[in-house]
């Protein structure tokens, strides 16, 4: 009697490897996928996980290596290839229409498979209960959370017949309770047979769901950890970028008397009856790390745009130290002392089509080094660039270098460094380490950090509640455009952030 044959694995990946022009993005990667589980991936930015799954999924084509799909040979030429092949993607940005419902949005480009009406509407169903997933055909997306979006973007794929799912940082907006149920639906895809691959900076929730952990360093695969229960976070870390981390170490309290911010009773209309920002009063100290939390879309971004001077307030003031700001143009209050890392980096922070040199200059075009009687020194512009890209770790070779060829981690240090170049005496941080890997992550927070030391004020917004935890002296949570809880980082947990955040908890 033969010995059975051996499990063929949902998705297998040998010897993937692709070039760019100046760039090996990957080098002979191998890895499989088993049936049942759930898989993750890991590694920094610009290590090679993104240009890997466009390969898997369609969007680009390797330069060598196979791809097999339950043990077929599969050539990806597009997306259509990929979801053929029952291989479907989640990707971070959702792509969802908000004035469509979610049957609409469901079969939109998939008319064929179940046409529009009643046997759509049915399998739709029949997925939503199979999965636990609790969507309902006839609602507005616009009309969603997000953790229901993306059950919606999960339901999309498998109504495609996807068989093998990869996710792109799905919980990267999630509280804490929507990571729960978004795991207990990957938990509940996995025992269907499902395979699941999930693209996570966040090494602990990877360690609390992953059966198996691949991790990709410099573009390729340096191991698979086959018993996540063998290994730690900072295990994982270090294999990531190949050396050891440096240990955490507590700091004494920097926060002073002296009031560097203060806004009282600001407001912001709204396009309907709600503003978006409802009387919101807050100071924030010298010395002080102010984070504010919130599930997105309920007034942080509106927050920093108006002390900004992106948005027009209704009422209300904005003073930098003796300074009202409430009247002044956004040139006007960078020049008074105001940093900013902004929220969507390639919108807000950089001009990607340029050098780095030139984006040292943007937002700071009044100023020297860079700037003299008003005309960009072009020569002072590369020095300081150079000054920190030493100075920041941004990893790239040299000033010339257009931004959109950094990795996204490099992008963000070099803002930070350009940022805190100004000489702010208040730093605003909106989601300064989104989308960027451990060790990026680790100098941003040493950076902030160093900010609160050297006297600034910083007012920190941010998804990651336990970036929140660690970096801020308070934390505000703000719902509906008004702060519903004041919270002290040193006794309080993600969860009752969680809870406070989507109006479950008692204000503290």
């Amino acid at each position: 009697m033969s010995n059975p044959a051996p499990e063929v694995p949902a998705v297998r990946l040998q010897g993937i490897g692709k070039r760019f022009p100046g760039v090996i993005a990957n080098d002979n990667i191998n890895i499989d996928v088993m049936r049942g589980t759930i898989h993750a991936i890991v590694g920094e930015n610009g290590a090679g996980k993104s240009t890997l799954m466009k390969i898997l999924y369609g969007v680009q084509r390797p330069d060598s290596g196979t791809i097999e799909v339950d043990g077929t040979q599969v050539s990806m030429g597009s997306p259509a290839d990929a979801i053929k092949a029952g291989v479907g993607m989640v990707f971070q940005h959702f792509q969802l229409a908000d004035n469509l419902t979610v049957l609409e949005n469901v079969v939109l480009g998939a008319e064929k498979l179940h046409g529009i009406g009643g046997r759509a509407r049915q399998r739709i169903v029949e997925i939503s209960d199979s999965y636990s997933l609790g969507v309902e055909p006839d609602e507005l997306v616009e009309d969603l959370g997000v953790g229901a979006r993306q059950r919606v973007e999960i339901l999309k794929v498998l109504y495609r017949g996807a068989r093998t799912i990869i996710l792109d940082e799905p919980t990267a907006v999630l509280v804490p309770q929507e990571v729960d149920e978004l795991f207990g639906n990957l938990r509940g895809l996995k025992e269907e047979g499902l395979a699941v691959i999930f693209i996570s900076h966040k090494l602990d929730e990877v360690l609390s769901v992953a059966d198996e952990i691949t991790v990709i360093r410099r573009g390729t695969t340096v191991t698979t950890v086959t018993d996540p229960s063998s290994v730690t976070a900072r295990d994982l870390a270090e294999l990531m970028v190949g050396s050891e981390l440096p240990r955490a170490s507590s700091e004494a309290s920097t926060v002073t008397d002296e009031v560097l911010l203060s806004v009282q009773s600001l407001s912001l209309p709204g396009s309907g009856a709600r503003p978006l920002l409802d009387d919101l009063s807050f100071d924030i100290h010298r010395g002080e790390i102010l984070g504010i939390a919130g599930v997105e879309g309920n007034g942080q971004a509106e927050l920093v745009e108006a002390i900004m001077g992106m948005r027009e307030r209704a009422t209300g003031s904005i003073r930098l130290i003796d300074t009202d700001l409430s009247s002044a143009s956004t040139r006007q209050r960078r020049e008074s002392g105001i940093g900013y890392i902004p929220e969507d980096r390639h919108r807000h922070g950089l001009l990607l089509d340029s050098p780095l040199w030139e984006n040292r200059v943007l937002g700071h075009q009044g100023r020297p080094p860079s700037v003299k009687h008003g005309i960009v020194d072009k020569r002072a512009a590369r020095q300081d660039t150079l000054r920190i890209i030493d100075e920041y770790d941004v990893r790239t070779p040299g000033p010339g270098v257009l931004a959109r060829a950094l990795s996204g981690g490099n992008q963000q240090k070099l803002i930070v460094g350009r940022e805190m170049s100004g000489d702010p005496i208040l730093l605003i941080a909106a989601h300064p380490t989104r989308g960027v890997d451990v060790g990026a992550q680790a100098a941003i927070w040493n950076h902030i950090k160093t900010a609160r030391r050297e006297g600034l004020a910083v007012l920190l917004i941010s998804a990651d509640l336990d970036e929140l935890i660690g970096l801020s002296d308070r934390i505000e949570v703000i719902l509906r455009g008004r702060f519903v809880g004041s919270f002290d980082p040193s006794d309080v947990t993600p969860q009752q952030l969680g809870s406070a955040m989507t109006g479950a908890g008692a204000s503290a």
